[in-house]
């Protein structure tokens, strides 16, 4: 992959899993990465140190991508460490456990669609507020990471959780468009079922393992493979591509 001389990439939820990867990738790379989190601040630095001691280039910052002060104080440090931002990761994301619709609370739906769709458009419009050539910036890319349950829809135990990533799909192909003149590439990927510990926090640890028999590759994927992905739109290879959404999913 093409070295990028410096250039700043910001990662939402980067201390762990997908986001984790994204950033060791990405730095090996030659971005200088932004780390975001909001609960593990020992995972993001520990990260940052072990970008470090292989040579590359790492900050965190502490910052609920849910929510308006959150999303602030995250930009606010990319301006303050690196006074520029060339890629953007919308990666934050929750599921909460699996419950069929008419179980759901409204505080569980407000949480849902805060982080996962109203924080990743908020988060998204500060990107571009940085990078837009008509705004005075030198252009830049943006990734949002969506999920296959947008296609699916995942009855019975996460439809919430789809529909919130159902709006990221139309926001990225509506955003893409809206921007394109400004410098800026807008793509989505939408990983399949990726082994991470998302799965733990929606009640079911072995989802991954226990799901893989609907995988027509017959396993779930690795972080790095979704990695692998961001880290080609993010890339000069992928200058003629915006207002694509990419399934990374095994086939599924």
């Amino acid at each position: 992959m093409q070295a990028m001389s410096g250039k700043v990439l910001l990662v939402t939820g980067g201390s762990r899993g997908i986001g984790a990867s994204i950033c060791q990738k990405a730095a090996a790379a030659g971005w200088r990465v932004m780390i975001n989190y909001v609960t593990n601040a020992n995972a993001a630095r520990t990260l940052a140190d072990e970008i470090r001691t292989n040579g590359g280039a790492a900050e965190i910052v502490h910052g609920d991508a849910g929510t308006e002060e959150g999303i602030a104080a995250i930009f606010s440090a990319v301006d303050e460490k690196f006074g520029r931002l060339d890629g953007f990761v919308n990666n934050a994301g929750v599921v909460d456990h699996y419950s069929e619709v008419a179980d759901y609370s409204w505080a569980r739906l407000e949480r849902m669609f805060a982080i996962n769709s109203i924080g990743a458009i908020f988060a998204a419009g500060a990107a571009v507020k940085r990078m837009s050539t008509a705004r005075g910036g030198q252009g830049g890319v943006i990734i949002n990471i969506s999920s296959m349950a947008a296609v699916i829809g995942s009855p019975g135990q996460y439809v919430d959780y789809a529909a919130s990533k159902g709006a990221i799909d139309a926001f990225t192909v509506g955003l893409s468009k809206e921007v394109a003149m400004q410098g800026i590439r807008v793509n989505g990927i939408r990983p399949g079922i990726i082994d991470t510990d998302i799965h733990a926090s929606g009640g079911i640890p072995d989802r991954a393992s226990q799901l893989a028999h609907l995988i027509p590759v017959q396993r779930p994927g690795h972080p790095d493979e979704i990695a692998d992905a961001v880290l080609f739109l993010l890339s000069e290879q992928a200058t003629y591509i915006t207002g694509a959404i990419l399934n990374v999913s095994g086939g599924r």
